[in-house]
């Protein structure tokens, strides 16, 4: 297993050693003695997995303390455009966004702790999107920032993306509060 930095600090692209032969290949998504040894020491305590369309964007999502969650985040089938966005009031990259292609050709995943918005957009249809969570999913401490503020700033190469009545009713960047 490879970990790379990112422009933003704790926020890491995880990938696998991959084993390949004309049968196919092979790779360990998970494993916590070496996701430990790398300093992602993370609980796992759920699993989440969706299917969109080509077009479909989800995001900016988070949930505020004390659910908040770490997430581990990877493309099963299809690709993604992946984007989290520093909501720590404190860092020095408060507000700045980092964006990726997650893929199942690439198999890359990427490492997103608490403290991150997150959101993506499908770029082939029936895209299967996995993540695994450091916390239960809590619909009171969910929140939602606007996919395409302009303060953030994400080229998410579309205009017109496939929006969830959530997604639509996000809140502007300058209107957000962190509790983080």
């Amino acid at each position: 297993m490879q970990i790379k930095n990112t422009s933003i600090a704790d926020l890491l692209i995880v990938q696998p050693k991959v084993f390949e032969d004309e049968r196919g290949h092979f790779f360990e998504s998970y494993n916590k003695t070496n996701f430990d040894q790398i300093g992602i020491n993370a609980n796992f305590v759920q699993d989440n997995q969706s299917l969109s369309q080509a077009g479909v964007l989800r995001g900016l999502h988070f949930q505020n303390p004390p659910f908040a969650q770490g997430k581990l985040v990877r493309v099963i089938k299809g690709s993604v455009l992946d984007v989290a966005v520093d909501i720590r009031k404190n860092s020095p990259t408060y507000g700045n966004h980092f964006d990726i292609v997650l893929s199942e050709k690439n198999k890359t995943m990427l490492w997103i702790p608490e403290g991150f918005a997150h959101g993506f957009l499908t770029l082939e249809d029936d895209t299967i999107f996995s993540y695994k969570c450091t916390n239960y999913y809590n619909k009171a401490s969910e929140d939602c920032i606007l996919w395409d503020d302009k303060k953030i700033g994400i080229n998410w190469k579309i205009t017109s993306p496939v929006l969830s009545e959530k997604d639509l009713q996000g809140k502007y960047f300058k209107d957000f509060k962190s509790s983080f």
